[in-house]
């Protein structure tokens, strides 16, 4: 069953009917789901005629740059006054890849002052109901197959070329690790074959995401597969920690670490994998697994001030890294 019901299609149309100011945002610590999404909903709107500006908390990637837009998204770090500037004249706010308006960091604020409607596309579990309208499939694999499938709803699945389709299967593809996570089902590669067909050049977004490192980032993921990954309850959890002294000594660039913590979860035997960094003051951490029956987001929410899906989790710790990994050991 689709997420997008007529009665909620024919209330989006009428929010576009009068030409309406548009801005996009997405959460904080953005990622290639977050970003693609932005992008792809942006150039589909741009091509239907629409003002539309893209404005995220913090800066994207430097593994994301390439893809047609990113050096325009206005981003709070760089351009906080003219990011409120367009949030308060906005007459419409899409919302993407995340459930709740904590989740935008340093935007929350304005987006729960703004005036606009707010517009919630996302597939992470219990939204909240901050927004005027929610397209809400927590069983989808990443936001971006959604906006696909909304363009679709909309009847614009031609309007779609390889600009608009690019970030999309960026989104899908970096949010799916792949194509290979439980997530991906018939629909996802229904959605792929439609971006496929308008121009999207599959290997060329992988090998801009994942085949292009620079020689600090080799150095640091071998740094932390040879010297900082353990396993711990007997061989069933993988625990991979970096603190800030050793990101600064391999020039750690944001996005460095993307994916790092699925490479505990490759080891055989290992159905856990967790990553730690430190970052601006606190511990972040993200939780990876295998099996229908082994939730992590479970022990993010309960433990670490944090949440997710059931197989992909984050949260942090506001202490030492040693505080940290022993906590984890203790709630493990």
């Amino acid at each position: 069953m689709t997420i997008f019901e007529e009665q909620k299609l024919a209330l989006l149309s009428n929010y576009l009917e009068d030409n309406p100011k548009c801005v996009i945002i997405a959460h904080k610590s953005p990622d290639g789901d977050s970003v693609g999404s932005s992008l792809g909903l942006y150039h589909y709107l741009v091509k239907k005629g629409f003002d539309v500006d893209v404005c995220h908390p913090d800066p994207a990637p430097h593994f994301l740059m390439w893809l047609d837009g990113a050096n325009d998204i206005l981003n709070g770090e760089d351009h906080m006054d003219e990011v409120a500037s367009k949030m308060k004249s906005a007459d419409l706010i899409f919302c993407l890849d995340f459930n709740d308006t904590s989740r935008v960091g340093r935007l929350a604020d304005l987006l729960r002052n703004a005036s606009a409607k707010k517009i919630m596309i996302d597939h992470h579990l219990n939204p909240s109901d901050e927004f005027d309208l929610q397209f809400s499939d927590t069983n989808s694999c990443s936001t971006a197959q959604l906006i696909v499938e909304m363009i679709e709803a909309m009847k614009d699945i031609s309007i779609i070329d390889e600009v608009i389709g690019t970030p999309l299967y960026c989104g899908i593809m970096t949010d799916s690790g792949s194509f290979r996570f439980s997530s991906v089902t018939p629909q996802t590669h229904e959605v792929i074959a439609n971006l496929l067909r308008a121009g999207v050049k599959g290997y060329r977004v992988h090998e801009s995401v994942y085949d292009t490192n620079t020689l600090d980032r080799l150095k640091l993921r071998g740094y932390a597969t040879n010297d900082k990954l353990t396993l711990i309850q007997d061989g069933k959890t993988a625990l991979i920690s970096l603190t800030q002294k050793e990101l600064t000594r391999f020039n750690y660039q944001k996005g460095d670490t993307e994916g790092l913590v699925n490479i505990g979860l490759s080891i055989y035997g290992v159905t856990r994998s967790i990553f730690l960094k430190e970052s601006d003051g606190i511990i972040k951490i993200s939780f990876r697994s295998k099996g229908e029956n082994n939730p992590v987001n479970v022990i993010a929410q309960k433990y670490f001030g944090g949440g997710g899906h059931a197989n992909a989790a984050g949260g942090k710790w506001e202490g030492s890294m040693e505080q940290a990994l022993e906590e984890i050991k203790r709630v493990l």
